[in-house]
């Protein structure tokens, strides 16, 4: 399911009146950078520019017909002149942008038009980022770039220069809630699936995952043997944690999982029981933030986000996972 420009009107609308005026005015700029929280409908937004910008039937001047060749082929990844840039492993490296600019050297394949998007570009590699700006800096009229980020800040000054930055706002969380509610969230997993993403199509798919339910339940497991003896932790993780969370990215999830556990506890301490993303561990929940202190739930919440920064500098995941367990239950760092 695609964005269209209604989705982007209703859900970011600061974004869709600046693109859509920019398209009207036929004053589209050469570079965007989408900036904005992960989960905020950039990739999409990004995507329906490039259907916008190429479709050959446009409706009210703006809104692609969804049917013509080059809408269909930009759907499915296969126009010839449309080219999408994303992290090769951990990062953008400068041979992908050397590629993109051989490819940009030679005329479009069907137009002079081309366009690129990179996704993640604040991975870009220094050298890879540099090159992107020999490129901005020398603009085709006729080749337009789209870079997408959740961290502008990690982006060089010199390219966000060359770029018209559009900001893509997080829906309120409460907001958020009710709307996953009325696409048939229920209302246990709906806080949950708020704290993740703010991308409606998103969340929906993690509604529908069975991968994402069993996480849940692990996570919560987890905590719950933590508060037990190291043994049985260390069990659990041997058991279901290491076989569940096997990718990079599945084991960064698992760790935001736990991170929202301890901050529902906080929440608890604080009076805060309308903003539990767990409201179905309410009383479970009571009951530890009566047997903790404020100061040890913030202890443990950092020994969470500090096992994320490692997990992200190639930290082998078993040992990270081990010494975050001895880090929770109040034991020694060995990493």
């Amino acid at each position: 399911m695609s964005m269209t420009w209604q989705d982007l009107e209703q859900e970011q609308p600061f974004a869709a009146k600046m693109l859509k005026n920019s398209i009207e005015k036929k004053r589209v700029a050469h570079a965007y950078l989408f900036e904005g929280d992960h989960g905020t409908g950039k990739r999409a937004a990004s995507m329906l520019m490039a259907e916008t910008l190429f479709c050959e039937k446009l409706i009210n001047n703006y809104i692609p017909c969804g049917s013509c060749i080059n809408c269909k082929r930009i759907k499915t990844g296969n126009h010839p002149d449309v080219h999408v840039v994303q992290p090769d492993g951990l990062s953008i490296k400068i041979e992908q942008i050397r590629s993109l600019r051989t490819e940009f050297s030679k005329s479009g394949v069907e137009s002079n038009k081309k366009l690129y998007i990179i996704i993640d570009a604040e991975k870009m590699t220094i050298s890879a980022a540099n090159s992107l700006l020999k490129f901005l800096e020398e603009p085709n009229s006729e080749t337009m770039a789209f870079l997408v980020t959740d961290q502008s800040q990690r982006i060089l000054p010199t390219i966000l220069s060359r770029c018209q930055s559009i900001a893509f706002k997080s829906l309120p969380p409460e907001l958020f809630i009710k709307k996953l509610q009325d696409n048939g969230v229920n209302h246990v997993k709906a806080p949950l699936i708020a704290a993740i993403t703010n991308n409606l199509q998103e969340g929906l798919e993690l509604d529908s995952d069975d991968w994402f339910a069993q996480a849940r339940k692990i996570v919560l497991k987890l905590y719950e043997v933590l508060k037990q003896n190291p043994l049985y932790a260390m069990t659990s993780l041997q058991d279901e944690w290491t076989s569940h969370f096997k990718e990079k990215a599945q084991l960064d999830m698992g760790l935001n999982l736990l991170l929202l556990i301890y901050k529902d506890v906080l929440y608890v301490q604080l009076g805060k029981e309308g903003q539990l993303v767990y409201p179905d561990q309410l009383d479970r929940f009571k009951g530890d933030a009566l047997q903790s202190s404020s100061r040890r739930l913030s202890e443990q919440m950092t020994a969470i986000l500090e096992a994320k920064r490692k997990l992200n500098a190639n930290i082998n995941p078993q040992l990270l996972m081990e010494q975050l367990v001895l880090n929770l239950q109040g034991g020694p760092s060995f990493v």
